[in-house]
């Protein structure tokens, strides 16, 4: 990746069904823009990353550990390494901004799809 970088010329991540992530890496954090299909479930899942993130269109239901949300524009979470976290997106599906730290490695091997017309901005 060059310094510079539009999100519609970068092949988008598969990270689940319905779940496609175009992801900035540096080298010690990382973001990413993911779009979730209307109804997508990221499964229940860990990792050693801290994750911040923020909901930028559509809403999501977001569970942390033992407490769960409905979240919109706006809304925001901070998820401290290996904590379970779950995701299912609304009916209008979502955008959403995550960031990571220490930087997504395990995304490397990851399926890519052509770029293709990002759903934000």
């Amino acid at each position: 990746m060059s310094t510079f970088e539009d999100l519609a010329g970068m092949e988008p991540l598969r990270i689940w069904d319905g779940v496609a992530a175009r992801a900035v890496e540096g080298e010690r954090s990382s973001f990413a823009v993911v779009e979730l299909d209307p109804g997508s479930v990221v499964p229940e899942h860990a990792h050693a990353n801290e994750q911040l993130g923020l909901v930028l269109r559509g809403s999501v239901e977001f569970r942390v550990g033992d407490e769960t949300r409905e979240l919109g524009p706006g809304s925001t979470w901070c998820i401290p390494g290996d904590v379970p976290h779950e995701v299912t997106a609304g009916a209008e599906g979502a955008v959403v901004i995550d960031v990571f730290a220490p930087a997504r490695a395990d995304w490397a091997a990851i399926e890519r799809d052509p770029p293709r017309e990002p759903l934000w901005p």
